[in-house]
């Protein structure tokens, strides 16, 4: 009787880690998955201490990448990348890398890179592929070039003993109250609620998508799709008024070139 095939999964999302181990179990139930990593460093260090048939790396994961952990397990494993960037898959299977899943994972794809992994699992005398170090390298860069962080769609805040999730498209604005930031929101039923949280402005602007959230002034930030029109003044500043709320909100000189148009 043969030995089972084992595998390796590497990504540092819990639930698309487990989302790809149910997917595999439900369609290579005889495919035994020996270990799964948060990140390139311990698929590195799982891989020395189970040495799986084949790796599922993630392009994108903090401290080492997948790319990294490609480089470190060599030609010793069948490599299959998972990406949430085609252009990083089309070239690395052009090059020869045994395949390239795409999040989210569609069945019918993964079925058919499953089948090709049979394949070369089942050839007599194949090895597994190896990547160039000169692909490694481009891809790499590549990744380093266009590492920017996701938008931030949450925020955590103390509501009296609620520890509440907002969800960043329900802020209205945010504005900063000494070491803390006032987050204004909608809540339940879309009434207007407030809660500070223990972040400073500044830190939670850089987590904003700046296609939705404007700065205003130095201590406003403000959703723009909660703006129901802007007042201009008469000393190069403005007010906005927001919909559903009394609040409103100043505008800075520094910030009114914003508004030109409206």
């Amino acid at each position: 009787m043969s030995a089972p095939v084992t595998a390796l999964i590497a990504d540092d999302e819990p639930l698309l880690r487990s989302a790809l181990a149910l997917q595999l179990q439900s369609l290579w139930p005889e495919l035994e998955i020996v270990a799964q990593a948060r990140n390139g460093r311990e698929a590195v260090a799982s891989f020395e201490a189970t040495q799986p048939d084949v790796c599922f790396l993630d392009v994108q994961m903090p401290g080492l990448s997948g790319i990294d952990a490609a480089r470190a397990i060599g030609d010793r494993a069948h490599l299959v990348f998972v990406t949430a960037h085609d252009r990083y898959a089309v070239q690395a299977f052009a090059e020869g890398v045994l395949d390239y899943l795409v999040k989210p994972i569609e069945p019918e794809r993964l079925r058919a890179t499953i089948q090709r992994l049979k394949q070369r699992l089942a050839a007599t005398h194949s090895a597994p592929p190896r990547i160039s170090d000169t692909l490694l390298n481009e891809l790499a860069a590549r990744l380093q070039r266009d590492a920017t962080p996701a938008p931030l769609r949450w925020i955590r805040a103390q509501v009296g003993q609620t520890l509440r999730l907002i969800a960043v498209d329900d802020v209205d604005y945010l504005r900063s109250d000494t070491k803390y930031t006032r987050i204004a929101w909608r809540g339940d039923a879309g009434q207007a609620a407030e809660a500070l949280v223990s972040m400073s402005l500044k830190e939670l602007i850089a987590q904003l998508d700046p296609a939705q959230f404007a700065q205003v002034h130095r201590a406003v930030v403000v959703n723009l799709r909660a703006i129901r029109h802007v007042v201009r003044g008469d000393n190069e500043t403005a007010d906005i008024h927001l919909k559903d709320r009394d609040e409103v909100l100043p505008v800075s000189r520094s910030y009114l070139h914003l508004f030109k148009q409206m």
